[in-house]
């Protein structure tokens, strides 16, 4: 498969998604990785340029959605392909090995997708997956900004004699600058929680480019505003609240992509480290050896690492097969937390082993490594950045809590 990318330029800044245009539908795993390798290696060689400038990825979305693998996950009885969630897990290590801030982008269009599947109408499917199908991309209005508690909720769906209206400042919006649908959570007339799905376009709808941490710089998670937005059809409000004492997957399945996110980053971390220590790096001195690749010291190091990444993929990856498992049936809220714990244990692997080789790039390559020219330092700044998604110690307890008091998960989109 060939993809053809033009570079973004800093001019670029503020555009907004272009119109959808039909991708192909990826019938098989296949496909999938292979487009996903070919999307990859075409972001591959301006990561370093994108993150130094922040310069944000919106050719490289369009390119993205002409791959098709945005509806890797759409069920089969609308159109989709149904793939697997193992081959979701593959297609985001994929492109983030090669670009995290670009592999981030997506994350929220699964994680909806899967809500969209338990909570949503017959009609609602129909309609919101084949918009999928026809190229549109899902984004998310995430979070409050305010210094309560992550759900707390002030954003307010209402009736008036104009219709239904929308208010909200929403914060951590990953891929909502470049989506045509952004999905966001409210509270209705009566205090219930619902989602609503908003057009990008919507009249009194902002979406601010005010993020600036200092890793996945390109994801672009900053504000979206909505200021008496109308909401022009019942079908675009989902009463997720109706779902508040029936188990699901929605949680683990978006802690499952931000797993294989962090996984992603170990990878592309270890082949930086790999090609630096094959081409570039100098032995030490007392190594008695005229190449680095012959340290003794540095070979146990990347066998170390290695074998600590393929322990995390292993663990990522029976955690995605629980799910389709678990998805292939009545979801009871035994086997929703089982879901949970699986990629409690996955996040927790995959958090680590991505700080750990991403360090380990300066530790065992050396000084050359640091560097402003080949920006390396993105993947350390990314790695700390991404795992601070949800708190690991949080994981620990959720784990312990389970193992040894038999207590099932809090069902929410962090576990």
């Amino acid at each position: 498969m060939t993809i053809q990318i033009t570079p973004s330029s800093g001019a670029e800044v503020g555009l907004r998604p272009l119109p959808p245009f039909r991708p192909p539908v990826l019938r098989d795993a296949v496909a999938a990785r292979a487009a996903a390798q070919a999307f990859a290696d075409h972001i591959a060689p301006l990561a370093a340029d994108r993150d130094r400038g922040r310069i944000l990825p919106w050719r490289e979305m369009e390119a993205y959605t002409a791959s098709g693998l945005g509806s890797i996950l759409i069920p089969k009885e609308h159109g989709g392909p149904g793939l697997d969630h193992v081959t979701l897990v593959e297609v985001f290590e994929i492109i983030c090995a090669a670009d995290s801030s670009v592999g981030q982008i997506p994350q929220n269009h699964f994680g909806v997708l899967q809500l969209l599947r338990e909570a949503g109408s017959d009609s609602q499917k129909r309609r919101f997956f084949a918009d999928v199908l026809a190229g549109h991309r899902i984004g998310n209005a995430g979070p409050e900004k305010n210094r309560n508690l992550v759900t707390h909720n002030t954003t307010r769906l209402r009736r008036t004699d104009q219709g239904l209206r929308l208010s909200g400042h929403r914060f951590y919006s990953t891929g909502a600058l470049f989506a045509h649908w952004i999905p966001t959570r409210a509270n209705d007339e009566e205090g219930r929680p619902v989602q609503v799905w908003v057009p990008h376009d919507a009249p009194g709808v902002r979406v601010v480019d005010d993020w600036s941490s200092f890793g996945q710089r390109t994801t672009a998670s900053g504000s979206v505003i909505f200021e008496d937005v109308r909401i022009d059809s019942e079908e675009q409000i989902i009463p997720v609240w109706q779902r508040a004492d029936v188990p699901g997957l929605a949680g683990p399945v978006s802690q499952l992509v931000q797993a294989a996110i962090d996984s992603g980053i170990a990878l592309g971390a270890l082949a930086e480290t790999l090609a630096f220590l094959r081409d570039k790096s100098r032995p030490w001195v007392d190594s008695g050896v005229s190449r680095a690749v012959d340290d003794p010291y540095i070979i146990a190091e990347v066998g170390r690492l290695q074998i600590d990444i393929h322990a995390a993929q292993a663990v990522l990856r029976r955690a995605a097969r629980l799910i389709d498992s678990i998805a292939a049936a009545p979801v009871t809220a035994e086997a929703s937390a089982r879901a949970s714990v699986a990629v409690a244990e996955a996040k927790i692997l995959t958090s680590e082993v991505a700080l750990e080789t991403s360090e380990k790039l300066f530790e065992l390559a050396g000084s050359a490594t640091t560097r402003a020219g080949p920006n390396l330092g993105r993947y350390w700044r990314n790695a700390r950045v991404h795992t601070l998604h949800d708190p690991l110690r949080w994981k620990f307890h959720l784990l312990g809590n389970w193992h040894l008091n038999g207590a099932l998960p809090a069902r929410h989109q962090w576990n």
